[in-house]
Parts: C-alpha cells; structure tokens; sequence
C-alpha cells in the first residue's frame, strides 16, 4: 500500500442523505467533521466523488455537504457497496491507489465498500469521525471490521496531515486553520 499523496488518492462520499441522515447516532457532527475534511481536500486538489443510494427513496446529499462537492460526480446506485462501474471508471481515470471514504451507514454501505476497495487492491482511510450509523455499536463493529479487512480507521486531521506531508507544503495554513 502506497502512502497517500493528494495525486494518488481520492475521497468517495458515499450516501449522506436527506432521509437518512436524521436516524443516524451524532449526525451532525459525522456532518460537521465530513465538511472539515472535504474543505481540505479541496485546498489539496484531491479529487472527490459521491454516491446516493436510491435517492428517490432517501433524498439527495444534505446541502450542507452537497454544497461542498463543487462539480464533483454524484453516482445513484441501489447496490450497498460504493465501488459500482461509474466509481471504479472515476478512480481509475485518475490513477489512485488510495481512497478516503466518508458516509453512512457505517455497518452497511461503508463496511460493504471498504471490503470492496481492499479487494481491488486500494489503500482506504476510513476518519472514523466521518461515518455514523443508526446504532453506535453498529459503527463501532464496523470499524473493527474495517481494520481487519486492512483499512485504516484514522481520523480528519491525520488524513489531512498526511496528504499535506510537509509544512511547507501551499496548502498547510489553509489546512491548519481548518482543523483548530
């Protein structure tokens, strides 16, 4: 697994939706947290893509991070994993060996995803203050479960940290005032 620089890794925003999102446990800070990260990715140029399942039945990305997403792809899908033919057609193009994931349910679509990834050879990170499920014993299995399946379950800031790589890095005042 190659370490993760903003040209050889990506972020899948995956189901964080209008419908769903209220049942999930800490909600709004899963929000919050996902809306720090994505605004450092963007200071980095690492690109981003996102997927809702079945939207006509759970709504859209909640605005306050589907403003966030710019003109970066939105996939519909019904399958719980995330890594449907549009999303291995978006990483591939772009080369990446890793992927920061981000989203709900932690136990379901996340968990299934992750397993995917891994399988297809990708480095995941997994900020574990960026995913929730309805249960919090549900997102806490899941995570186990996603370090034994070999992602890294990390955090925003050690995400962000890493990528940077160097504080001379352009980015890094950007970043840093992000995370205080």
């Amino acid at each position: 697994m190659t370490s993760p620089r903003p040209d050889n890794t990506a972020c899948i925003v995956v189901d964080i939706q209008e419908r769903l999102n209220p049942a999930l446990h800490q909600a709004e800070e899963m929000v919050a947290n996902s809306r720090t990260l994505l605004q450092g990715l963007q200071a980095l140029d690492v690109p981003v893509a996102a997927t809702e399942q079945y939207p006509k039945g759970l709504g859209h990305t909640v605005a306050a991070v589907g403003g966030l997403l710019g003109g970066a792809p939105v996939f519909e899908k019904t399958r719980f994993s995330a890594l449907i033919p549009e999303v291995q057609q978006f990483l591939q193009s772009r080369n990446i060996e890793n992927v920061i994931l981000i989203g709900a349910e932690a136990h379901v679509c996340m968990l299934q995803t992750v397993l995917d990834l891994r399988a297809a050879g990708l480095g995941v990170y997994v900020p574990f203050e960026c995913t929730a499920s309805r249960a919090p014993a549900n997102k806490a299995n899941a995570l186990e479960q996603m370090c034994a399946a070999g992602a890294v379950v990390s955090n925003v800031e050690s995400v962000l940290f890493q990528l940077l790589g160097d504080a001379k890095h352009p980015a890094f005042k950007t970043v840093s005032k992000l995370i205080q």
